[in-house]
């Protein structure tokens, strides 16, 4: 194979011959690049050669499982993939569309090392990438990632005999047994399943209708054109819908999946959006009474309720604050035995004796199904009201090219940490300290908090705040943060604010 090219023009002979891959497209924790223009098919064969590759420099047994999400294109792309898959001798176990958990289940349902699942996650259409593993519930980070770019970047893919495809068939019901087992629901429940025409469509329903839950359909109906909103519920837009449907439905709650199904939105009985590190509270709240004196890792967007909630104390849990990123929360949850992980984008990541420890939309929903009919007499708003009181902001993302983001982010976080040093106060308060661990979350004197960091996924800087004490403060927060990244000239607009 030849040294894949950054660009190469469009509609060109050497377009269908060379392979072309925009560098940035190797994220930390997976890989997602635009497509046709950052990645062409012979560079998807190139990647699939390099994952091959990686295989046998690993002494990974060369047997992978790969899937691909519902979109128009991602059967062309996967097909590219395994290609080159083939090329560097493994045998690939196709198991068709799915969404990413269902990926991840195959790993255990075949009993075979690798995954690799063809997705653009929750980003638009125009988007493609590739979530893998060889280790599950373990994905690539950050040192695997930066290995696969030098094999595939430098040509060090090696051509190996013994390759082969076989189609595997019956991994979808495999999975849906996994997730209910013989679970049924004592109480009646009414409940919206959102996912925005996505891949989840072809799940939701099923495993509502499966545990005895009445479903509210939203845009199930599979359509990779998404016509009403793209599937993502930390936006705020598939969040409102959610809301429109609980109050012209009467429903529970409603229950919202991204585009690949690892990631899952609740809206609450009264029309209330609970973003998902609050959900996590209050999961942890009742995990804890099942299992106390649990750890449960929390990413750093998330609210500071997981270390300063008086039932989580009481019942022993332990709070940990780690990076934000489905890859390094997985790992942090497996090394430190944790029973769930959470992320204020939507990725829970429920352990053993709960889950596999991957994240998984369609296990969280069953999960908070769970926990509702162990909580016959609370509506989804009495366990929200139940909650100490804290503000929040959504997650909102600023414009920061891939090329320059993290040097951005590194003077940003030398700005805030001088702030800290030099004891200024920040939103009227005194700076407790600056954990720096995944960009810079400056914690005041009263747990409030406000984060930035760099986009691990798409051309943007990542902003929350979260005050204990009023909406006043949280726009102080926000006013302050805002302040020190609007000092750098190459940072644009949000994609939404509060």
């Amino acid at each position: 194979m030849t040294k894949p090219l950054p660009t190469v023009a469009p509609n060109t002979w050497e377009f269908l011959r060379d392979p072309m891959i925009t560098p940035t497209g190797f994220r930390e924790y997976d890989a997602r690049w635009k497509y046709p223009e950052e990645i062409n098919l012979p560079g998807m064969t190139a990647l699939g050669l390099g994952i091959g590759t990686q295989m046998h420099l690993r002494g990974i047994e060369p047997v992978i499982a790969v899937g691909n999400d519902y979109r128009d294109y991602s059967l062309t792309i996967k097909n590219a993939l395994i290609l080159g898959l083939v090329q560097a001798g493994v045998t690939v176990k196709d198991i068709g569309p799915c969404i990413t958990p269902m990926a991840y289940f195959s790993s255990f349902h075949l009993g075979v090392p690798g995954v690799a699942m063809v997705t653009a996650s929750h980003n638009p259409n125009g988007w493609t990438g590739v979530k893998m593993g060889f280790d599950m519930p373990l994905t690539h980070g950050p040192d695997e990632m930066n290995e696969l770019k030098d094999i595939v970047l430098n040509d060090k893919g090696v051509a190996r005999d013994g390759g082969k495809y076989e189609f595997v068939d019956g991994v979808f019901d495999a999975y849906m047994d996994d997730l209910v087992g013989d679970f049924k629901m004592t109480r009646k429940l009414k409940v919206v399943c959102a996912t925005g025409n996505g891949t989840a469509s072809a799940y939701g329903p099923k495993l509502f209708e499966r545990i005895g839950v009445e479903v509210v359909e939203s845009h199930n109906a599979l359509d990779y054109t998404f016509p009403h909103y793209n599937p993502n519920p930390e936006a705020m837009e598939m969040l409102h819908d959610m809301s429109a449907s609980v109050k012209a439905s009467g429903a529970d709650f409603a229950l919202g999946f991204d585009g690949d199904g690892d990631r899952c939105g609740v809206v609450d009985d009264e029309g209330e959006e609970i973003f998902a590190d609050k959900v996590g509270v209050i999961m942890a709240r009742d995990l804890s009474k099942i299992y106390p004196n649990s750890t449960f890792v929390a990413d750093v967007k998330s609210t500071g309720l997981f270390a300063s909630d008086p039932e989580l104390i009481a019942n022993g849990v332990k709070a940990d604050y780690w990076k934000t990123g489905h890859s390094h929360m997985k790992r942090r949850v497996h090394e430190l035995g944790a029973l769930a992980g959470f992320e204020k984008s939507g990725h829970y990541f429920m352990a053993e004796p709960v889950g596999r420890g991957y994240d998984d939309g369609m296990r969280v929903a069953v999960e908070i199904c769970k926990l509702m009919d162990r909580n016959p007499d609370m509506k989804m708003s009495d366990l929200r009201k139940a909650l100490p009181v804290t503000y929040s902001t959504p997650t909102m993302s600023p414009y920061c090219s891939d090329l320059e983001k993290y040097e951005v982010l590194e003077r940003l976080v030398a700005k805030l940490v001088a702030k800290a040093d030099a004891g200024d106060t920040f939103a009227g308060r005194a700076i407790k300290e600056v954990v720096t661990v995944n960009g810079a979350r400056v914690i005041l004197d009263n747990g409030s908090w406000g984060l930035v960091r760099a986009s691990s996924n798409t051309p943007n800087l990542v902003v929350v705040c979260e005050s204990s004490v009023s909406d006043a403060e949280l726009r102080a927060i926000f006013k302050e943060v805002d302040d020190v990244i609007r000092t750098e000239p190459s940072v644009g607009d949000y994609d939404q604010t509060f």
